[in-house]
């Protein structure tokens, strides 16, 4: 139950590349035309106000000129003809309803119609002010202007409203943004179709891989082969196909090694059988212990065979069950194990002998493993060298490697041979208890630990196996 919710979770927490890839591209262009349109509303305002302005101080300017000429000519119809001349200069057009208000220095003539009405009061040092008012639930743009009197002209004082309808130009410009927009509108919506088809026609590809990997078998592990795919996804494929070909060597390593322990496990096995049975016949005490000597040769040998098989196992590159690497003294190694071989050596009638150069040898790696390695080499050579043979193991070093040589003065391999060796159950020579897995468990070891081992030609004869160890070791 656990398990489903959390897989119900994931299914609605999931996401599509191509709606983010859609919403990535789109988004911003949708972003971007709002702020132009934005900034040319904005832009458009700006200058038609400003034209606005600067037609409302002409207008004021005339209107002082016109009541100022009057009043120096004494006019006695100064009103009536201040206000026909307004009128005239005022006369509504499309640019919008224009009102006026002019008020004498006295504070208590005013021409026209108040229209703040002189709420604002601008002054020598503030000759023009501009503000925004509403008449009649209608915007309007304000100028109140300033003209100082001159009494030596016989100029009066003169402050001068003059005040423009916006209704009108704000529906002009509403219209010339809609008119733009539209076009607009029409091109978004085009380049969102492009962009939709461009982003699904290059996610085809990835589509098509998603086929491929859920409509193959789980024994298929062939590389995945994509014609005409962008470089990001060659390299998600090749990732995938280093993988399956990862998991096919890991696979054919498991079938190649149960085929071989099913074949080499079934011999002595067979043969254990049979002396059991016949065992289980003899009735003569001597015949009978006989049997039970074989019976335990046959034990002995597949308990053997048993026990390098798991190691070859533990070897391979990728095999779950290695032990973790160790900071360890490999001079150390060497120097105990030769020690603990030595009954065995005397017992077989070999000089076994250890010579380190190198007194320190500290590396990264498998204690065990490499044990393994060089106990596997030691002991070969005291079996198939003929007695009063010496065995020497040795260990110098490079600036980079540790190098051990296994020497001993044996009849030494064949060049033919000295590759097959290395192979799994391969055996030069058929007599003893060996199952021909010694060498191809040092190859196995020696690989992982990133090193190299082959057989060279003692003089004047013998064998050394001889082994490369890099100093700075990282276990695959």
């Amino acid at each position: 139950m656990k398990n489903n919710n959390h897989w119900q979770r994931m299914q609605v927490t999931k996401r599509s590349l191509q709606r983010q890839l859609l919403l990535w591209t789109v988004l911003p262009l949708l972003v971007l035309w709002l702020a132009g349109a934005g900034i040319i509303y904005a832009v458009s305002l700006h200058y038609a106000s400003e034209n606005n302005d600067a037609h409302l101080s002409r207008l004021a300017d005339t209107l002082a000129a016109q009541v100022i000429k009057a009043a120096r000519h004494e006019s006695a119809s100064t009103a009536e003809s201040i206000n026909a001349a307004a009128q005239l200069l005022l006369k509504s057009g499309p640019e919008g309803q224009l009102h006026y208000a002019i008020q004498f220095g006295d504070r208590k003539s005013v021409i026209g119609s108040a229209i703040a009405p002189f709420k604002t009061t601008p002054s020598d040092q503030n000759r023009q002010i501009f503000s925004d008012i509403s008449l009649e639930n209608r915007p309007y743009r304000l100028l109140s202007a300033y003209y100082a009197a001159n009494h030596a002209e016989n100029q009066p004082e003169v402050i001068v409203e003059v005040a423009k309808d916006l209704s009108a130009q704000t529906a002009t410009l509403n219209q010339y943004m809609l008119r733009m927009a539209l076009p607009l509108v029409a091109m978004m919506l085009l380049i969102s179709v492009i962009i939709w088809f461009g982003v699904k026609s290059s996610l085809k590809p990835l589509v098509l891989l998603k086929q491929m990997v859920e409509t193959r078998q789980a024994q298929d592990l062939s590389p995945l082969v994509l014609e005409n795919a962008p470089e990001e996804l060659n390299a998600l494929s090749d990732a995938l196909n280093q993988l399956l070909a990862s998991t096919e060597g890991s696979v054919n390593r498991q079938r190649r090694f149960i085929a071989d322990a099913a074949h080499q496990l079934r011999t002595p096995l067979a043969g254990l059988k049979s002396q059991t049975e016949l065992a289980m016949r003899e009735s003569n005490p001597e015949g009978l212990r006989d049997r039970l000597n074989m019976v335990h040769t046959s034990a002995t040998r597949s308990i053997h065979l048993v026990n390098q098989l798991l190691t070859l196992a533990r070897s391979e590159p990728g095999s779950p069950n290695g032990i973790p690497k160790v900071k360890m003294d490999l001079a150390r190694l060497i120097r105990d194990l030769t020690g603990e071989l030595v009954p065995r050596a005397l017992a077989a009638r070999i000089d076994l002998g250890c010579d380190c150069l190198v007194q320190e040898a500290w590396i990264d790696g498998n204690s065990a493993l490499l044990r393994e390695l060089f106990i596997n080499l030691v002991e070969n050579a005291i079996k198939y060298i003929p007695r009063d043979g010496s065995v020497t193991v040795r260990l110098t070093e490079t600036a980079t490697q540790y190098v051990v040589d296994v020497e001993d003065n044996g009849p030494g391999i064949p060049d033919a041979d000295k590759q097959r060796v290395f192979e799994r159950f391969f055996r030069r020579e058929q007599t003893g208890n060996g199952c021909g897995l010694g060498m191809a468990i040092v190859r196995e070891i020696v690989e992982r630990h990133s090193g190299t081992v082959e057989l060279l030609d003692a003089e004047p004869n013998g064998l050394i196996v001889h082994v490369v160890l890099p100093k700075n070791l990282f276990i695959a």
